[in-house]
């Protein structure tokens, strides 16, 4: 194995790294968000005994796997989300990487990924998508707007998206109001399609906007009776067609042309 190749390895792994500590982070994030607790102060503790958790504690996955699942004070049980955000979220720094290599894109990637995460999270928790993290993804749009070359094409196609989905969604949501005599999509999931819509273009939204209704579908089937959280389904599908995206647009188009 030459050098370089055992560098791209060694980046890969601290990619991984990186990524499960962001998702310990956002699953504490969102845990604090969802008690009315504050988000920058205070210790990570136990939520059943309040104990404060030590530096051996907070290792990502291998501290769950060490403790076997078990909070080492009280023997309270750790929720299995906590271990599956953290691998979540490694790998999705790590297929990052894999797919824009060590770039600002690739890091522009991460961070609405972990944007996402906590929206999943928190939409899962309370039934509603905070305006923060909306404007957060908005805000990390215009950031890296620099690092592209093609930065005003970029632009223009985000903002059309954005228009499109955020507007077609905000359109579709009042008429099924009007006729259900209740709501049928919140104000947060819409916001949530704008935002993708900024970061995806017209063509991928509307990959993004496909598999996440075939999502929502299977978790309404499968799910529990009644309302049940319609931004994981959008989260799930956002990634997707971050990765995979334009080789489905390719795919499709190959079919009939």
């Amino acid at each position: 194995m030459d050098f370089l190749a055992a560098m791209r390895i060694y980046l890969l792994i601290l990619a991984f790294i990186f990524g499960a500590c962001i998702g310990s982070f956002v699953n504490c994030a969102a845990d604090r968000y969802c008690a009315k607790e504050s988000i920058l102060r205070g210790r990570s503790h136990c939520p059943v005994c309040h104990h404060a958790l030590g530096f051996l504690d907070l290792f990502p996955i291998f501290s769950y796997l060490f403790l076997r699942g078990k909070c080492r004070y009280c023997g309270a049980k750790i929720p299995i989300r906590c271990l599956l955000t953290e691998l979540t979220m490694g790998l999705s720094f790590l297929l990052a990487a894999l797919k824009f290599g060590f770039t600002l894109q690739a890091l522009e990637c991460c961070m609405l990924l972990a944007a996402l995460l906590a929206v999943a999270l928190i939409d899962f928790d309370t039934m509603e998508i905070p305006d923060g993290l909306l404007l957060f993804g908005a805000v990390v749009f215009e950031a890296f707007l620099f690092a592209y070359d093609n930065w005003q094409e970029r632009l223009t196609q985000g903002l059309l998206g954005a228009v499109i989905y955020g507007g077609g969604m905000l359109l579709i949501s009042l008429i099924m109001d009007a006729m259900l005599k209740k709501e049928s999509l919140g104000g947060g999931d819409v916001k949530l399609y704008a935002l993708l819509g900024l970061y995806l273009g017209p063509a991928v939204g509307l990959v993004c906007l496909i598999l996440s209704c075939l999502i929502g579908l299977l978790a309404a089937a499968f799910g529990k009776k009644g309302e049940f959280p319609f931004g994981p389904s959008i989260a799930v599908a956002a990634f997707i067609s971050l990765m995979v995206g334009e080789k489905i647009i390719s795919l499709y188009l190959s079919i009939f042309l």
